[in-house]
């Protein structure tokens, strides 16, 4: 995978990673990327790390799905979301907004 971008960056104890598959994401893209993600360890206090894959999907000749998959490493679990539109930023919302859903439900469970 040579053509894939990486980006790490770290934000209050929780590693950021910012994967571009196959393609060269903009910096104003990856600064969206970092400064929405972010949000994410104000719901759940126990995550060690983030990655985020940012992909262009192939679905017939001319369009270009964006996807957003969002893996969030914490203390003995994993939660996984993947959102797909037409703009990175719609997905990136909407991935967001589910992995926040998750990680407050999560936490919910947690304290029974």
């Amino acid at each position: 995978m040579a053509n894939d971008v990486e980006t790490k960056k770290i934000i209050n104890n929780m590693n950021l990673n910012v994967h571009a598959v196959h393609f060269t994401a903009d910096e104003k893209l990856v600064d969206l990327v970092k400064s929405k993600s972010e949000k994410l360890n104000h719901f759940y206090d126990k995550i060690t790390s983030v990655d985020v894959y940012l992909k262009l999907d192939n679905n017939s000749e001319h369009i270009k799905d964006k996807t957003v998959e969002i893996k969030v490493n914490a203390l003995h679990d994993q939660i996984f979301t993947k959102e797909t539109s037409k703009t990175f930023e719609e997905s990136l919302s909407g991935a967001i907004d589910s992995t926040i859903a998750k990680l407050k439900k999560k936490k919910e469970s947690i304290r029974g």
